[in-house]
């Protein structure tokens, strides 16, 4: 699976979710959804962590520092 699939999963994800502007989530929520084939191995996981990455780099996701992760939400711009 290429990142740009699993940033579309991730975005389908939180827009299913509502999750805009101030209605935020943590990241362990995104990766509940996705599927274990992709989450299972470190692979995985590092191609998840890229992918969320560049999502809040092209300011698509905004990032919400928490008291113990970070939180995210779709930009609603």
């Amino acid at each position: 699976m290429q990142k740009e699939d699993v940033m579309w999963l991730i975005l389908v994800k939180l827009n299913r979710m509502s999750k805009f502007g101030g209605a935020h989530t943590a990241l362990r929520n995104i990766t509940k959804g996705l599927p274990s084939f992709i989450t299972s191995n470190k692979k995985g996981k590092k191609l998840i962590e890229k992918a969320i990455k560049e999502l809040i780099r092209s300011n698509l996701l905004i990032a919400k520092p928490s008291t113990s992760e970070i939180h995210i939400s779709l930009d609603p711009r």
